[in-house]
């Protein structure tokens, strides 16, 4: 029979994993990256300070920490995106965990092209006009 979590053991490892990516990132990329704190209906992605190089405009990045087991890129992203708006972002990415591992390097990163694009440019695509 198949193990479930609690509400509260739930919390608990979304807490673990946003602060150990938070953790990892600051370490390797920016110290001021850290865990956001929550803003209710206007909240701005899980970490903060997530920013492109200033070669690139230095734009902020949000990211959206994931720790389940079933998979759901639709609605993550559809989160991260609101969250993209409400913090003025560049571009988002939705962090999620690999099975198996609890090494915060070894986990995954989905993001769509546009915002793959905008990471390797520095600025969001042109829309082609509508027809």
């Amino acid at each position: 029979m198949p193990r479930t979590r609690s509400r509260a053991s739930a919390k608990a490892a979304g807490s673990r994993f946003e602060t150990g990516i938070a953790v990892y990132l600051a370490g390797n990329l920016d110290d001021r990256i850290e865990r956001r704190v929550r803003n209710g209906s206007k909240d701005r992605g899980d970490i903060a300070n997530i920013r492109l190089i200033p070669a690139l405009g230095g734009h902020r990045v949000t990211a959206e920490c994931k720790d389940v087991a079933k998979v759901s890129l639709g609605s993550w992203y559809s989160e991260a995106e609101i969250e993209r708006l409400n913090d003025g972002a560049l571009l988002t990415m939705v962090i999620h965990k690999r099975v198996r591992t609890t090494d915060p390097g070894k986990q995954w990163v989905t993001m769509t092209v546009d915002d793959l694009i905008a990471l390797l440019i520095g600025r969001r695509p042109a829309r082609p006009e509508a027809a």
